[in-house]
C-alpha cells in the first residue's frame, strides 16, 4: 500500500499526533518515512543595515531549529524501528516545498496536521495544509 511517506514537521504538538500516525501507517504497510522541515527565508528589507540580526545568524538559527524538529520525528521512527530520512529545505511557501519534496522522495503519502483554526483566523492566517490538500496529486492525510 503506502511504501514512502512524507510527514512535514514544525515541532508543534499537533505535529507530533501526525508523526504518530504516520509511523503507526508505516509499521503497518511496511513503509518507510520521510520528514521535512521548512525553514524561511531572511526577511531582507530595502535598509539591509538596519537588519536586527545578521542574515548567516539567522540562516544558523534557523537550520538548528529545522535540524532539531526533524530529528525528533527520526528518533521517534527508529524508536518504533523504522527508517527514517531527515531534509530540512527553506523555502517562502512551505506548502509547495512540501509538495516538490514529496514528488523528489518518490512519496505516495502525505500525512500532516491541522491546527483546526477556523474563521476569520483561517482566512487572515492561511494554512499551509490546506494548501498542500488543494495541490497535492497525493493522497493526504490530515491529523487533528
Amino acid at each position: 500500500m503506502y511504501q514512502r511517506i512524507l510527514v512535514p514537521t514544525d515541532g508543534s504538538d499537533v505535529t507530533a499526533k501526525a508523526v504518530q500516525t504516520a509511523i503507526g501507517m508505516a509499521k503497518l504497510t511496511g513503509g518507510q518515512l520521510v520528514t521535512i522541515s521548512v525553514k524561511e527565508p531572511f526577511p531582507y528589507s530595502a535598509i539591509s543595515e538596519m537588519q536586527p540580526v545578521p542574515p548567516q545568524e539567522f540562516y544558523d538559527a534557523q537550520e538548528r531549529i529545522a535540524a532539531a524538529r526533524v530529528k525528533a520525528v527520526q528518533d521517534a521512527a527508529t524508536a518504533a524501528g523504522l527508517s527514517c530520512q531527515a531534509h530540512t529545505v527553506e523555502a517562502l511557501h512551505a506548502w509547495e516545498a512540501i509538495l516538490d519534496h514529496a514528488k523528489q522522495q518518490r512519496c505516495d503519502l502525505i500525512v500532516m496536521a491541522s491546527h483546526g483554526r477556523r474563521g476569520v483566523a483561517a482566512l487572515l492566517l492561511g494554512s499551509e495544509t490546506q494548501r498542500v490538500l488543494i495541490h497535492s496529486p497525493l493522497p493526504v492525510l490530515i491529523v487533528k
